[in-house]
């Protein structure tokens, strides 16, 4: 078998898609070959049996140009893939699909994220499959999504001992968005005074940019520059180490969008707190709490002193094993492209 996958950027390091190349590997042991079409990548990072095609250019058109060019090429080839995997980006499967499905070649769209877009209806209806997450992290209506889990590489994050007492260390990964709901931990944790939040993450946007000066008042205003930090991306190698010194990470994503980094310091046995309604199969009630409540949050992080952190954190990496783990998430993109 087959496989096309397109995605922005395929390099480990990467701090907000360094995670798609243990995905891209791990349907690399199950298939005889994967293209990769990219719009930039490193070949160094992937398994012998994968390719990249960059389609990195100066303008919209031009990158157009070379993804149909460059996919083309591929569905040309014997054996045909058996599907086109697009990765987060609808875009790529609404231009996938017009040369794709006339030959039989599936569309798989793979996307998690809590906005509905003209675009992204589009790409529902092109597509053959939508797979996602969990049903509510995809954001429409559609009887073409199959739940398949969020991947996790389960060897890049081992059960580690995290620091347990009377001081919590909270850790928050992720671009600094207004949907990530970050006003609301910060103001949490100004209402616990022994506690500490360590921020990391992007500002790719305008709005993001905005946001994470306004956070930045914010520490200010409420006395907390001591205890809080606004921090610039990490790279991915050292997310690990990030995790391992935190006491619980922290996530108040808006409702639609299952955050990776909640299942990935699941999987370092290291105790979540987060408010998305999605989570609530994953997370015990204990470490949820409802969505921008800063007294029910500030709440949940004095009790963290009185929970078995430990044994919290070893069931929740087990439910990662169980359902997110990287290998059963491409098992399960093989079973949805061989339908």
């Amino acid at each position: 078998m087959r496989l096309v996958f397109v995605t922005q950027d395929v390099d480990p390091a990467s701090p907000v898609l360094g995670a798609t190349v243990a995905k891209i590997a791990a349907l690399a042991a199950r298939v005889d070959e994967v293209a990769v079409l990219a719009d930039r990548g490193i070949d160094e990072a992937l398994p012998a049996n994968c390719h990249i095609h960059r389609f990195g250019a100066s303008s919209r058109p031009g990158r157009g140009v070379l993804f149909e060019t460059a996919l083309a090429r591929e569905l040309a080839r014997s054996p045909r893939p058996a599907a086109v995997v697009a990765h987060m980006c609808p875009i790529y499967a609404v231009l996938a699909a017009p040369l794709a499905r006339p030959l039989g070649v599936r569309v798989l769209l793979w996307f998690t994220h809590w906005r509905p877009s003209r675009l992204l209806q589009i790409a529902e209806r092109v597509s053959t499959d939508v797979i996602t997450v969990e049903r509510r992290s995809f954001p429409l209506s559609s009887d073409k999504v199959t739940a398949i889990g969020h991947g996790i590489d389960l060897n890049a994050f081992s059960c580690v001992a995290h620091p347990s007492g009377e001081a919590p260390a909270l850790l928050s990964l992720g671009r600094t968005s207004p949907a990530k709901g970050l006003e609301t931990v910060v103001r949490a944790v100004a209402r616990v005074p022994d506690a500490r939040l360590s921020q990391f993450g992007p500002s790719l946007t305008d709005e993001e940019r905005s946001h994470r000066a306004h956070l930045a008042r914010l520490v200010t205003e409420l006395g907390v520059a001591d205890r809080v930090v606004i921090g610039p991306p990490v790279p991915r190698q050292e997310v690990v180490g990030l995790l391992a010194s935190a006491t619980a990470l922290v996530n108040n994503m808006r409702a639609g969008a299952t955050d990776k980094v909640v299942f990935e310091a699941a999987a370092t046995c290291l105790p979540v707190l987060a408010s998305n309604p999605a989570l609530d199969e994953f997370l015990p009630e204990s470490l949820r709490f409802p969505r921008d409540d800063v007294g029910a949050l500030a709440r949940r992080i004095r009790s963290l002193s009185s929970l078995d952190l430990s044994t919290l954190g070893t069931e929740l990496r087990a439910r990662v094993e169980r359902d997110h783990s990287v290998e059963g998430w491409a098992a399960r993109v093989i079973e949805v492209a061989s339908r």
